[in-house]
């Protein structure tokens, strides 16, 4: 059996940090990982080990990208605030000014806010999702501009898990004329060396871990029972996960289609087409440096990502939950970003500095504007619910007691 091995540099200062990323991959939790953290924009930490495979036979190497999945609409939020910053696009607009065709079926009041803060009612795709042709971008926003809304606009918190890119994607597309992936990589990526990518060439391939997926979602299915005792019986936050299982949200907005091929994720299609929401791929280095740049007013080397008025007023907080998709759980988002997200680092003890995103395969990037952190933890094997954010919950917990 191949024997894991980690690589890469840790500060002597964060040797609890280096341990337990360590200890992940060594004791087999973990497959393969990478873990990179920025302060005050100094690489303290930038590490990386274990496989790129369930065989075990490709080391993860440096260089080496994986799916982050929804971490990437951190990205594809931060691209609309530019648009957003240049005025070109009103938050407070509704869609169909500029996206006409998407104002019909009850849609015709939703805002550009609903659709960053997932309050539009659009977390699914009422005849399935399409799991053939991922490039076929057309395919997708042609189905959400002529179906109904699930809900109504602007009432409830429902996690767009994968709508999420096509609608704030096509936002991008109609006002600029480039799809989220050329606009990143042209306007922050290129300019900054942030090795990020939505939608993959095949040259990269070659560098690209698998991602080792469970048969199914992650899911809070132990609390199912919790739909058969009274409410008189449950604290808040346990009505909101009885109401949330009820509702069964959840099914439609991660569509059990997607979880038919567990290799699906891991196809050409997948990952030459731009999923915003959900195939981003890159490195530990590249995410870190990302939220570093904008834990630091936004700017590096004379490239301004987004202003410090921009960054303040996309952290603030527009949507508290109960999620409904996300299993009736107190999500705090601001405009596409996660401001707390429970069971996860995002948040911790209440932290109200930190901003970024979770990947539903484990992977987390944030950024805290206090401490002036850059953090991305990169993992390619999904874990069930319980331990989905474990190696990240630690080697947080253990980076912010070094720095305490």
């Amino acid at each position: 059996m191949n024997l894991a091995k980690i690589s890469g540099y840790c500060d002597p200062k964060f040797s609890q940090v280096e341990e337990i990323f360590s200890h992940s991959i060594k004791s087999g939790h973990e497959l393969g990982a990478s873990l990179a953290v920025e302060i005050e924009g100094e690489k303290v930490i930038d590490l990386w080990g274990g496989f790129c495979d369930e065989a075990r036979s490709k080391s993860w190497e440096r260089d080496t990208i994986v799916n982050v999945f929804s971490v990437s609409k951190a990205i594809t939020s931060v691209c609309l605030g530019r648009l957003m910053e240049r005025g070109l696009i009103d938050v407070n607009a509704q869609v169909r000014d500029y996206w006409p065709e998407f104002g019909s079926n009850g849609k015709e009041k939703i805002t550009v806010k609903d659709l960053l803060c997932h309050t539009a009612g659009m977390f699914g795709f009422k005849g399935g999702i399409p799991v053939n042709n991922w490039k076929d971008w057309r395919q997708y926003t042609r189905l959400l501009e002529n179906q109904s809304t699930y809900c109504e606009p602007g009432k409830i918190q429902a996690y767009h898990a994968l709508t999420f890119g096509w609608l704030v994607g096509e936002l991008i597309r109609r006002v600029d004329g480039r799809t989220v992936g050329e606009y990143f990589k042209d306007e922050i990526a290129s300019p900054l060396n942030i090795d990020f990518m939505i939608g993959i060439n095949s040259d990269d391939f070659k560098r690209c871990a698998d991602t080792i997926m469970l048969p199914q979602l992650p899911s809070l299915n132990q609390l199912s029972f919790l739909k058969f005792v009274p409410d008189v019986f449950l604290s808040t936050i346990f009505k909101n996960i009885k109401i949330a299982l009820k509702t069964d949200y959840t099914s439609d907005a991660f569509d059990s289609l997607m979880f038919v091929d567990r290799n699906l994720v891991n196809s050409d299609d997948w990952r030459m087409a731009e999923v915003p929401a959900a195939n981003g791929h890159g490195t530990a280095e590249g995410l870190a440096k990302f939220f570093s740049i904008l834990s630091r007013d936004g700017g590096l080397d004379g490239v301004q990502i987004l202003e410090k008025a921009t960054i303040q007023k996309m952290r603030e907080v527009q949507s508290s939950g109960p999620d409904m998709v996300l299993f009736g759980l107190p999500y705090k988002f601001g405009l596409g970003l996660m401001i707390n997200a429970p069971i996860t680092p995002i948040g911790r003890k209440r932290n109200k500095h930190m901003f970024g995103h979770t990947g539903i395969a484990g992977s987390v990037a944030f950024g805290d504007i206090e401490k002036k952190i850059g953090f991305s933890f990169l993992c390619n094997k999904q874990h069930k619910a319980i331990h989905l954010y474990k190696t990240s919950i630690d080697l947080t917990a253990a980076l912010y007691e070094s720095l305490s």
